[in-house]
């Protein structure tokens, strides 16, 4: 359950909005004005909200449930939550006396409540001689195992001979070939089965348009791919958890088979990526008693939000379970044992050496890894020239920041944040540079998202 009188923040209940339309109706609707005969108790939140017809909106938000916020309104809204959610959301995270402590919910609320329990509670009960289904033939799937493998060689190999013509005949060619060579190359890729190598193929053709230097990017990059060509060639010699990360990097999937490790999560950072057929989002988690960070994954058709949402600044009890792979930082969120609840503690800080020295040694597992995740404890945004790095408070180091950091708004709330005072910054370390996600002024301030 919720603990009683532990409300969220405004910056966490915006963080569940699907879209940034929804952000904008849901903080208007956060005010009293609307509302009538709120209320909450035993991690439920309650109200009728005033709409354009003449009967409320009946709005109601399960906060007690361990698989997250679910919400019911009677508007005819598609998104989970609404703005009216949203609203009731910010009006209890207010703290004011509008959404008191009260009795038991209203009718309409305990009808949708106790439904969702006795649902739950099917689900974890087992029918009575009931047999699994969906079991697979063993032997069919080892047969479609290696004719899957027999294609990406296929295709490795015929990459590898691609970008041996490219070497042969000069980088300057690659200028003049456009992106045709390469979506062509990628496609040829995708036809083997192997969407990692696809995308890693079709990102070459961005290099001879990135400015100044792009022949040792390009050479870099091929330099790359033929690392991961040679790996797949040559799995059989290769380490098991090197082999497993040269899978991971191919697009082969494999489930989350690491043991799993209950801990109490704290949300470090919740940031999404948007493209036309598809949303990603990015969680990080760090682990309070086991001080692993983890990263979960979550995906949303295009136009819907992913499922999965963890505000920044809350704690989840709850197991992982890591994916295969040298370094590897992404896990599986398994059983969840408690709501997700505001937490103060933070993950330990290092230095900006620190960091970069913690990125080279990562690179030693995983060659293909762009960042790791690393918290720094006591810098500074500082600007240098036309650009901005973030500079270590008690020692003459800095890391500067990535060009996706410099073109965020969030670098400015981060620099008004610090006002030239150290603070605490979450984010991933790279060969780009660092890019900020989350921040914490000295002291017990309140976790700020940059991303």
């Amino acid at each position: 359950m919720t603990e009683q009188g532990v409300r969220w923040t405004a910056e966490q209940v915006l963080a569940l909005a699907p879209d940034a339309a929804s952000r904008k109706a849901g903080s208007k609707l956060g005010t009293a004005g609307p509302w009538s005969e709120a209320g909450s108790g035993e991690g439920t939140v309650w109200g009728l909200c005033k709409g354009s017809g003449s009967r409320p909106y009946q709005t109601v938000v399960d906060l007690a449930d361990a698989t997250g916020p679910a919400y019911k309104c009677s508007c005819p809204s598609r998104k989970f939550p609404c703005k009216h959610a949203l609203g009731l959301l910010l009006l209890w995270a207010g703290d004011d006396g509008s959404v008191p402590t009260s009795a038991p919910p209203p009718d309409w609320a305990e009808q949708w409540l106790s439904g969702r329990r006795r649902r739950a509670e099917t689900e974890r009960t087992p029918a009575e001689g009931g047999s699994a289904t969906g079991a697979t033939d063993p032997e069919a799937a080892r047969r479609r195992a290696e004719r899957r493998a027999e294609r990406v060689t296929a295709g490795a190999t015929e990459l590898e001979q691609r970008l041996a013509d490219l070497l042969r005949g000069g980088l300057a060619s690659a200028g003049q070939a456009g992106y045709g060579l390469w979506d062509e190359t990628a496609a040829r890729m995708v036809d083997a089965q192997a969407p990692g190598l696809a995308a890693r193929v079709r990102e070459l053709g961005a290099i001879p348009a990135s400015g100044a230097g792009w022949p040792t990017r390009l050479l870099e990059e091929c330099a790359l791919l033929h690392l991961l060509d040679q790996g797949w060639l040559h799995r059989d010699r290769l380490p098991d958890a090197l082999a497993a990360t040269v899978r991971s990097r191919l697009g082969l999937p494999a489930p989350a088979d690491g043991p799993p490790v209950r801990d109490r999560w704290l949300v470090l950072a919740q940031c999404d990526t948007v493209d036309p057929k598809l949303t990603t989002r990015r969680i990080w988690l760090h682990g309070a008693q086991s001080g692993h960070t983890r990263l979960l994954l979550s995906y949303g058709a295009a136009g819907r939000a992913p499922e999965l949402a963890l505000p920044v600044g809350l704690a989840l009890d709850a197991e992982l379970s890591a994916y295969p792979g040298a370094g590897q930082s992404r896990a599986a969120l398994g059983e969840r044992f408690a709501p997700p609840a505001p937490a103060a503690f933070r993950p330990p800080g290092v230095t900006t050496a620190e960091a970069a020295a913690g990125y080279g040694e990562a690179l030693r597992d995983d060659p293909w890894l762009e960042s790791v995740p690393v918290t720094l404890d006591r810098v500074i945004p500082v600007p240098d020239g036309d650009l901005w790095q973030l500079a270590d408070a008690d020692t003459d180091s800095a890391l500067p920041l990535s060009r996706a950091a410099r073109s965020r708004p969030g670098l400015w709330r981060l620099v008004a944040l610090s006002g030239g005072a150290p603070v605490t910054v979450f984010g991933e370390c790279g060969h780009r540079g660092f890019t900020p996600l989350t921040a914490w002024p000295q002291g017990t301030g309140e976790a700020v998202t940059l991303c």
